[in-house]
């Protein structure tokens, strides 16, 4: 796998059982944060002077700015995990922090969890489930047959673990279809959550920060206002939509366009894709994309609604069509784009002026990471060659497109660098 950006890194890795060790903190000020907001069973760092003690590497999963992804083998079990390595130069401690501290809060079999935790001198070790089932996207495409029963029991497993995120006082606030895994490559798998980087243990009930994925976030983010849980609602809403016809429910060919429909809550079941879908299953959407949050559904409502407890999806076999829309809107996601904190932080500014209402004054340090949303020319559905989340390839956006590709092909090295590259890698943090 070729390097890919540190949301990438944190998705490939999960729940593992690792070899005990002595159980020392080097580093006081992360040991306190950390301890001080655990309120799961403790799990004690433990001190490594060699992880290569430890741990087998493998092979290189992922990389970041502050990180590195491994596929390695425990030598006490020969079981295989993943480990998380940061650099302790590189560490943004408030991150890790936070991330470590709602993993460690957290254990549900829907989600990817962190089991153990090492330390050496210069490095921090997260050591996690290997998930090795592949993406929910390619998974779909790989089936032959699909129907909205499939897409309903995807999305249950989904709100079964966010509803244990709330009742735990953990929001996601980055849920996406990247995010979500199968266990194994067997046929009934199941879904795991993944990447917690931008979660936060909300015990206030309100936050403020902005944060997620253009494509995926809630009104009140975009719009800079106090919200509540429900954002993860709204997103799994988002996820519900492109599960059930392939593509996006936002797409327009201007941002600051793209983000006014998502204030307004404005989409549409747009024909023919939408025909044969069950009214229970625009129900359910529509109660999940409410633009007022209020009225938004929770993750336990959800949870009861006819469709979600398969009473009224239908068995009828919508794949032809799903597929054909997610391989032309979203096949070549792995090549998009990150939008930056400072130009989502400016469009997000430009919304203010279309926005009626009260917003947060003052904000800085906005986190929105991911892609612009799929346009059409003629605002009809989405256009067949755009990259995943919106990556535009038309119009006034070609130069984005160009500069993907200059991208691309500069990541796309031989079998043999790659080796390379990894051998230094590893050699690097150990």
């Amino acid at each position: 796998m070729e390097d890919g950006t540190e949301a990438d890194a944190d998705r490939l890795i999960g729940r593992t059982s690792a070899a005990s060790s002595s159980a020392v903190f080097h580093d006081r000020s992360l040991q306190q944060g950390i301890m001080g907001r655990m309120e799961g069973p403790c799990m004690c760092t433990k001190s490594t002077d060699d992880i290569r003690e430890v741990f087998d590497f493998l092979e290189v999963l992922g990389s970041g700015a502050f990180s590195e992804v491994f596929l390695v083998r425990e030598r006490e079990t020969g079981n295989r995990f993943a480990l998380k390595c940061v650099n302790k130069q590189h560490l943004q401690a408030n991150k890790l922090e936070n991330e470590i501290s709602v993993l460690r809060r957290i254990k549900h079999e829907n989600i990817v969890g962190l089991e153990d935790f090492y330390e050496s001198h210069t490095h921090y070790y997260l050591v996690m489930q290997f998930v090795s089932g592949g993406e929910l996207f390619d998974r779909i495409l790989e089936r032959g047959t699909y129907t909205e029963k499939d897409a309903s029991h995807v999305v249950r497993q989904v709100l079964e673990a966010v509803s244990y995120l709330h009742l735990n006082n953990v929001v996601h606030r980055d849920l996406k279809p990247e995010n979500l895994l199968y266990y194994s490559q067997d046929e009934n798998a199941k879904i795991m959550i993944s990447d917690f980087g931008l979660s936060k243990i909300e015990d206030s009930g309100l936050m403020s920060t902005a944060c997620g994925t253009p494509g995926y976030v809630a009104p009140e983010i975009l719009a800079q206002k106090h919200y509540s849980k429900t954002v993860d609602c709204w997103s799994i809403g988002v996820i519900t939509y492109i599960l059930l016809c392939g593509y996006p429910p936002f797409y327009e060919e201007n941002e600051t366009k793209l983000y006014a429909k998502i204030m307004k809550a404005q989409y549409e079941f747009d024909s023919p894709f939408w025909d044969d879908i069950s009214d229970s299953a625009k129900d359910f959407i529509r109660n999940m994309m409410q633009k007022n949050s209020k009225l938004r559904y929770t993750s336990e409502q959800a949870l009861q609604h006819p469709w979600i407890m398969g009473n009224t999806a239908k068995s009828q076999d919508i794949y032809h069509s799903v597929s054909e829309q997610i391989q032309k809107n979203f096949a070549t996601w792995k090549w998009r784009q990150t939008l930056t904190a400072t130009a989502a932080a400016n469009h997000l500014k430009k919304m203010q002026l279309a926005y009626s209402g009260p917003t947060l004054h003052g904000q800085q340090g906005f986190v929105v990471e991911g892609d612009l949303s799929p346009t059409d020319p003629e605002n009809k559905r989405p256009n067949a060659n755009l990259e995943h989340n919106g990556i535009l390839t038309s119009g006034q956006h070609a130069n984005q497109a160009a500069t993907m590709e200059t991208s691309r092909k500069e990541s796309m090295t031989s079998e043999s660098e790659r080796e390379e590259q990894e051998k230094t890698t590893m050699c690097s943090i150990m």
